[in-house]
């Protein structure tokens, strides 16, 4: 999904602001306008993602013409963020992996005292580290 954001104006006591408008709150920053670019990309995947685990719908981006309009944002410079939605998807995958028999048992072990099945535990730990 391509998400289209405004880049603020910056100079040598301020950064490069970045609003992201289809996404209400959404705002970022950077020294540079790499930095700025960069910094939206984060910045929009953990909106989406608050948004996907709080159970809500991802917005669908307005055209960047329909942006440029908007006197709001007169004098920034616009850009275009592609993310890939299918990466903050939480529909189940099944794979198939190999570890030592020793690693497995401790996995099994650890699950097991968190009440958790091996998927589940292996996920969380991931979703932690």
């Amino acid at each position: 999904m391509r998400f289209p954001i405004a880049i603020g104006p910056g100079d040598e006591k301020h950064a490069y602001g970045v609003v992201v408008p289809d996404l209400p709150g959404c705002f970022s920053a950077g020294d540079t306008l790499d930095e700025a670019l960069d910094n939206a990309r984060e910045a929009i995947e953990l909106w989406l993602e608050t948004v996907i685990d709080d159970g809500g719908q991802v917005p669908e981006a307005r055209s960047l013409a329909e942006h440029q309009a908007n006197l709001e944002f007169s004098g920034w410079v616009w850009a275009v963020v592609e993310i890939d939605l299918a990466d903050l998807s939480d529909k189940a995958e099944r794979v198939n992996i190999t570890l030592p028999a020793r690693i497995l048992r401790r996995i099994d072990a650890a699950a097991k005292a968190a009440k958790e099945s091996r998927s589940g535990y292996i996920a969380h730990l991931a979703l932690r580290a």
